[in-house]
């Protein structure tokens, strides 16, 4: 069974940076897809960033382009989210997300959500 536990999250100003991590288990040697999503209150889940095992391709959410970063370190089963230049609009709790064996895009499931989900971490950025 997969598992996915979120940490990094906690309050900042407008411009400051956060590092969120994941750390996964349970995929043993397939491939997976893996990557963060978030939800802000009153809104709908939106796709962050996620990243491909077979061909570490990366895929990010066009409001997040250019200040988020997304990594991973496969001998410690971490995924990471440097979030750099934050906004009050970057408010929200930061899911894990997952897919083992995944069949599409990292695009679609960005769009579309993953298999298996943390319980969230809460980012507040402060104006």
């Amino acid at each position: 069974e997969v598992q996915l536990v979120e940490s990094g999250g906690g309050s900042v100003q407008a411009g400051g940076s956060l590092r969120l991590s994941c750390a996964a288990s349970g995929f043993g040697f397939d491939p997976f897809v893996i990557g963060w999503f978030r939800q802000a209150p009153g809104k709908e889940r939106e796709g962050v960033s996620c990243i491909m095992s077979i061909d570490s391709s990366i895929y990010y959410g066009d409001s997040v382009k250019g200040r988020f970063t997304i990594s991973v370190d496969q001998s410690k089963n971490m995924v990471f989210l440097q979030m750099n230049s934050l906004k009050p609009g970057d408010t929200a709790v930061y899911y894990c997300g997952a897919v083992r064996m995944p069949t599409y895009s990292g695009s679609y499931y960005l769009h579309y959500g993953m298999d298996y989900w943390g319980k969230g971490t809460l980012v507040i950025v402060s104006s």
